[in-house]
């Protein structure tokens, strides 16, 4: 089985700080992806990110077909690349 997941590269940037997902590689995954890559693109553990997907915590839709999570790449560049006047404000 193949992985979602970029190799990790000096020339890649990332919004987590740690990971290897420039903008370029999310759009390169198509349409959807999985909620382990969606994820890892957040700096989020697999298991983290599917504890968030159940509870509907994780950033960005989920949408579940089957038994299957998915995940709109275009969702995903969108949060990414909102700046800070595009987020609403935040609940304290």
């Amino acid at each position: 089985m193949s992985s979602d997941r970029p190799s990790t590269s000096s020339s890649t940037t990332s919004t987590s700080g740690s990971g290897a997902w420039s903008l370029d590689k999310v759009r390169a995954l198509g349409t959807t992806t999985d909620v382990a890559t969606a994820g890892a693109i957040f700096g989020l553990s697999r298991s983290s990110a599917y504890e968030l997907a159940r509870s509907n915590r994780l950033p960005i839709p989920v949408m579940k077909i089957g038994s299957r999570y998915r995940v709109s790449v275009p969702a995903i560049i969108a949060v990414l690349t909102a700046t800070k006047l595009d987020r609403p404000p935040q609940v304290t």
